[in-house]
């Protein structure tokens, strides 16, 4: 079977017994592998390890777009020589290793509704969608699945604004967080429209809105502020293409809002963290509705475990949640620069995967 074959038969929950599997890796253990099998870069690490590796089709920025210029909100702050604005406005600051980016927020300082109004909110006006049609039956023709990937709408807004700011205007000054929620929303919009038209296979979604006890803030709050907008970005697709699958991501324990995830149309859920939610209990109660993306833990047994380990844990996802064919196989988070080499080769071959010759 290839790729798509397979997906067609994970999405319709049929059983089978090749596996989509993929994994994604930080620069670090990326450069280690590169050196250890000598891949040329010109070859993805999915591709040599015949990984899943869908086709991303998506709106595409006029030629001549100038980037926004966010400067005059730093102005009272000494900006690091290693620092850079991103896309979204916010300024980044790199700590000393991948994870450790400080975010300094445009909109930290902002008091009214109108300085939230005035800020130049990133959006896709002057983007083209006439190519994503061709590009996704180019892809169909060579078996591969196509995505189109949506920005996060928590993690964005609580960027812009300052995370602290974000999560007290939740309650404090609601309406501040509604207006950024919804000037993201009228991006992903325009996105999962083109998308739906363009005939892509899945649309690709979420925000980490939990630790690994529970949500960041209630189920109320979510259900007020990023259900709606999700569920307004999900229907508007679904109605041009029904079978348009929604893969949502959230790293952490979002048990709580499982059921209303599935409810607003998510057909994927990434990754189901084995460190706080047990998988098998969660195909069990929603196998039936969704497929599940993920399930192998990067806090245990990926970084931590022999090879063996890795090899019994992707046995026994394949045996207790792969019965039905809704499995995709993949580690709950970026492979950090401490996995053995051995243990990612263990996830690798027992998944199926096999080297580019």
């Amino acid at each position: 079977m290839n790729q798509l074959d397979i997906f067609k038969a994970t999405i319709a929950h049929e059983p089978h017994e090749q596996f989509l599997f993929y994994a994604n890796f930080t620069p670090d253990l990326e450069r280690r592998i590169r050196e250890k099998f000598r891949i040329d870069v010109s070859i993805s690490l999915q591709e040599y390890f015949g990984m899943y590796t869908p086709v991303e089709v998506n709106l595409k920025p006029p030629e001549n777009l100038k980037p926004k210029d966010f400067r005059r909100y730093y102005s009272d702050i000494d900006i690091p020589p290693n620092a850079f604005i991103n896309g979204l406005g916010v300024l980044e600051v790199p700590g000393s290793s991948y994870h450790f980016t400080r975010y300094i927020s445009p909109l930290r300082n902002a008091t009214t509704l109108k300085e939230i109004e005035d800020f130049p909110y990133p959006n896709v006006d002057g983007y083209t969608d006439d190519h994503m049609k061709e590009a996704v039956e180019k892809a169909h023709e060579n078996n591969r699945v196509t995505i189109c990937s949506l920005v996060h709408m928590y993690e964005d807004s609580w960027q812009i604004r300052g995370y602290e700011a974000f999560l007290m205007d939740m309650i404090e000054n609601p309406e501040i967080c509604e207006y950024i929620l919804d000037k993201i929303t009228e991006r992903n919009l325009k996105r999962a429209v083109a998308a739906a038209k363009a005939g892509v296979d899945v649309i690709k979604s979420g925000d980490d809105v939990a630790n690994q006890r529970d949500l960041m803030f209630s189920p109320k709050l979510w259900r007020k502020f990023m259900k709606p907008r999700w569920a307004k970005v999900y229907d508007a697709a679904k109605k041009i293409k029904p079978d348009i699958q929604i893969w949502y991501h959230s790293d952490g324990n979002i048990e709580s809002i499982i059921p209303e995830l599935i409810e607003i149309g998510v057909t994927i859920l990434n990754p189901v963290q084995p460190e706080c939610m047990d998988p098998v209990a969660i195909k069990k109660q929603y196998g039936d509705k969704i497929v599940i993306d993920g399930t192998i833990g990067t806090q245990t047994t990926i970084p931590f475990g022999t090879v063996e380990d890795v090899k019994q844990v992707i046995r026994d996802m394949k045996e207790k949640m792969g019965y039905d064919g809704a499995l995709i196989l993949s580690p709950t988070h970026v492979l950090e620069p401490e996995v053995p080499i051995e243990n990612f080769l263990a996830f690798a071959e027992e998944c199926g995967g096999k080297l580019q010759e």
